[in-house]
């Protein structure tokens, strides 16, 4: 069984960068970022397979955050530059198989993670 622990988060002034990590134990295939804003559903952020080769990311953020997974395959990262106040959420890290690759819904992964918060001062 999969576990995922998130670490990385904190409060950050706009237009700052903060890097979030989630480190796996157990296979993963797919690993996905959500974040979810108080009073908000949870919303997709951005998604990475297995080898890190290949990556996407909502309309929302693409040009500010990258993901990437490290060369053990074991830890996935969430780098976010020029923060908004809007991006202030607790961000999940989540794990799925094959068949979750570009699903942006969150009943596709199996496995979640704690959550980390992040709040972004205006």
């Amino acid at each position: 069984q999969v576990q995922l622990v998130e670490s990385g988060g904190g409060l950050m002034q706009a237009g700052g960068s903060l890097r979030l990590d989630c480190t796996a134990s157990g296979r993963t295939f797919t690993m996905v970022w959500f974040r979810q804003s108080s009073g908000e559903e949870r919303e997709f952020v951005a998604a990475i397979n297995w080898s890190g080769r290949s990556t996407y990311a909502a309309d929302s953020v693409k040009e500010r955050f990258t993901i990437s997974r490290d060369n053990a395959k074991t830890t996935v990262y969430l780098q976010m530059h020029s923060l908004k106040p809007e991006g202030t959420a607790v961000y999940y890290c989540a794990a799925g198989g094959i068949t979750s690759w570009s699903s942006p819904a969150p009943a596709a992964y199996n496995f979640w993670g704690q959550g980390t918060q992040v709040t972004v001062s205006s």
